[in-house]
């Protein structure tokens, strides 16, 4: 194989270059060539076919490894970076000197391997661990191949359970949707099928009703109720519902699944089953969050006795500005209730009051702590408050595994602790949180509740505010300096489902086009070209492009390509990675997909940005400079833990800030069109922002009110 043409990571169809004996000329080859690398000698088994558009090529149904017989394919499998610790250049000095030996050597005398120049026996050692890794997960992805699972899984698959791999694909394939990451329901029910596994099996029924709830938390759900999952894992599953309504007994009996009778929006008592850690983490929030409010210990007593009108005037004195009645109001609340709620849209003054809760604070030598869910977002905390703030998973601690140092046998030595963003906190972070504030200390919890809900389950923020028992402020006048901003004014308007005003405003645009295709170059125009020109951003660091959706023309998927072909081309000699159906290079700008506690000082989470700083073919790893200034490292084989970020979904937008913030808007996205979707994508930008694309499409997003609430009982279980 020369070369990689495309590869469709989900599906696996590859169109790929090599070169035969028979011919002079590269051959087109196109199929399922899971995980086959350039470099790599292939047996390739198929049919010819004429292509309308692209010629002659070659259909492949199945292929195979073959080790290369000549000096010049030994010396390019090798330096293909299939072995970790043989990059080109080594490649070449062990070929030059072993020969048409040097695969039998490596396999059956490695420490031979120090007789190369350069190769020391630590490198030996490692060139030698590695083969024989290689080796034995070739071994495993000839089965697993066979049962239909990709190249990435099955090395995936081969470092969680080593060499009971094929046991476990064999007897308990299910197993993996829950311990490999990457595997979900529906790849290991492909798997149990080819194993023979039965349709109706209850080992099958009961997989899919855990699949069915957890596809549920992926969609912000803390639970379902009954009928609802029953309903839903009947149809994934295809199998009668009385069988379904069985296995979800034995599930329950077995502790597999939680079952409780709770209130419905009709007043009715219906039966909710959750998955045991969000129902764990539901309940233990509530009972802290009750717990820290009701506590007869106060570690800020000093305000419950301090003269307010004398107060107010020294923190102007401190300031330079007087706080509006609502956020007195919420300083007051902040300093003397032990939970607390503060929220407001842009240009209300949300952080201004932070600020003067922090100072006050501070002034009488409490212990305050900031903390926001990213690491953008604290960083921008720290410059509102003068104050260091970090975020929630460094504040706790979390160990591999994801556990926390501080919890509530150890808790965090704070008098006041202060959550920015707090709209982001879904349950399992919420709960970890709220169970490290000792007693007696205070909680702010500071977010804009008409933006998107959290990425994780639960809706924490907006139950807070519906919980009667949770003192809370909401600001609502706008101050007239952020008045005269066309982004907080447009912000506002689309959140009371008006038009944004889209003339004569020097920092809110529209470039209108009706055409996807069209939509998408002209987004990556305005990104890369119009707004550097103009307001003198840097593209890559200073704008953003958000997109309702991943999928489409004008998607995170189709513009992150776009994009990158602009900012970060291919550049010959330079290193680079293709991984499923991304090429990462050196420059390229990056966000974590998966919360990762083993990477790291205190694990890597969904949604942290990067740029990455180094790439070694040789080594099989790369380098991301974090948004928190770390620097961590990948194997190749983690590499479908990162995606580009040139664009992203506005989901994942949340919590950052950007100078400047590029919207497509098509058609296509009809069903993601939405009011607090466009409101979370206007706020994030402090500059600048540009639409661009369909007037139809913005005013569908304008005029609909977003999905409805997710199934949670947080508001409900504080009374």
């Amino acid at each position: 194989m020369e070369r990689l043409t495309y590869v469709n990571e989900e599906t696996g169809y590859t169109v790929a270059r090599v070169a035969t004996d028979r011919s002079s000329d590269l051959v087109t080859v196109v199929g399922a060539l899971l995980g086959a690398q350039p470099g790599e000698s292939l047996r390739l088994q198929g049919r010819w076919s004429s292509h309308p558009q692209y010629g002659r090529q070659f259909e492949v149904d199945s292929y195979t490894t073959v080790l290369p017989a000549t000096i010049q394919g030994i010396q390019r499998y090798l330096g293909s970076g299939l072995v970790k610790g043989i990059g080109p250049v080594f490649a070449e000095r062990i070929v030059a000197h072993f020969g048409l030996d040097t695969l039998r050597i490596i396999e059956e005398e490695p420490n031979r391997l120090v007789e190369v120049p350069g190769l020391g026996p630590k490198r030996t050692a490692k060139i030698t661990a590695a083969w024989e890794e290689q080796k034995a997960i070739k071994e495993v992805m000839v089965f697993l191949q066979g049962v239909g699972v990709s190249t990435s899984l099955a090395v995936r698959i081969y470092k969680q359970y080593g060499d009971a791999s094929t046991d476990v694909v064999t007897k308990e394939p299910y197993r993996l949707a829950a311990d490999v990451w990457g595997i979900g329901f529906k790849t290991a029910d492909t798997i149990a099928r080819s194993v023979g596994i039965p349709h109706d099996s209850p080992q099958r029924v009961m997989a899919g009703l855990q699949y069915t709830l957890s596809e549920a938390t992926d969609s912000g759900h803390c639970f379902l109720p009954e009928p609802n999952l029953v309903a839903d894992a009947t149809k994934i599953l295809d199998v009668p519902t009385d069988l379904v309504a069985r296995c979800l007994e034995d599930l329950v009996s077995g502790e597999g699944v939680v079952r409780e009778m709770l209130p419905h929006a009709d007043g009715q008592m219906l039966p909710a089953v959750y998955l045991v850690p969000f129902y764990r983490a539901e309940r233990s929030l509530a009972s802290s969050l009750l717990r820290l409010l009701h506590d007869h210990a106060d570690r800020l007593p000093h305000f419950h006795s301090v003269d307010w009108d004398k107060a107010l005037t020294w923190l102007k004195a401190r300031t330079g500005h007087d706080l509006a009645p609502e956020q007195q109001q919420a300083v007051r609340l902040a300093l003397t209730s032990k939970v607390a709620v503060l929220t407001g849209g842009p240009g209300c003054g949300k952080s201004f009051t932070v600020r003067s809760i922090v100072e006050l604070a501070a002034a009488k030598k409490a212990k305050v702590t900031l903390v926001a869910p990213t690491g953008r977002a604290a960083k921008r905390l720290a410059e509102l408050t003068g104050h260091p703030a970090a975020t929630v998973h460094r504040l706790l601690q979390l160990r591999p595994g994801g556990d926390p140092s501080y919890d509530r046998d150890n808790p965090l030595d704070v008098d006041l602790l202060v959550v920015d963003e707090a709209s982001m906190l879904d349950l399992i972070l919420a709960n970890k949180l709220v169970k490290a504030v000792p007693p007696g200390a205070h909680l702010l919890l500071v977010g804009d509740v008409d933006q998107l809900p959290s990425v994780g389950a639960g809706e924490v923020l907006r139950d807070l505010l519906t919980a009667p028992a949770i003192p809370r402020v909401r600001l609502t006048q706008i101050f007239r300096q952020a008045a005269q901003s066309g982004v907080v004014t447009n912000a506002h308007r689309i959140n009371a489902g008006k038009p944004p005003i889209l003339q004569g405003l020097p920092d809110f645009f529209l470039f209108a086009s009706d055409d996807n295709d069209d939509t998408a170059a002209l987004t990556v125009d305005v990104a890369c070209t119009r707004i550097p020109a103009k307001f003198r951003l840097d593209p890559r660091r200073d704008v953003q492009v958000l997109t309702p959706m991943h999928r489409g023309p004008a998607g995170a998927g189709a513009l992150n390509t776009l994009l990158q072909h602009k900012l970060t081309p291919h550049r010959e000699n330079q290193p680079e990675r293709r991984a499923g159906g991304r090429v990462f290079r050196v420059g390229d700008k990056i966000t974590q997909i998966r919360n990762n506690y083993d990477k790291g000082q205190a694990g890597v989470f969904n949604g942290t940005l990067g740029i990455i700083t180094h790439l070694s073919a040789e080594e099989q790893t790369l380098t991301v400079r974090t948004d928190e200034d770390e620097n961590i490292d990948y194997d190749f084989d983690e590499l479908d833990e990162l995606a580009h970020a040139y664009a992203m979904t506005i989901h994942r937008s949340q919590g950052s800030e950007y100078p400047a913030v590029v919207i497509p808007l098509t058609t296509s996205a009809w069903m993601m069109l939405q009011r607090n979707l466009l409101y979370t994508a206007v706020t994030r930008a402090k500059q600048l922002v540009v639409l661009v694309g369909s007037r139809r499409a913005l005013a569908a997003a304008v005029r609909t009110v977003g999905a409805g609430r997710r199934h949670t009982t947080l508001a409900h279980r504080l009374g």
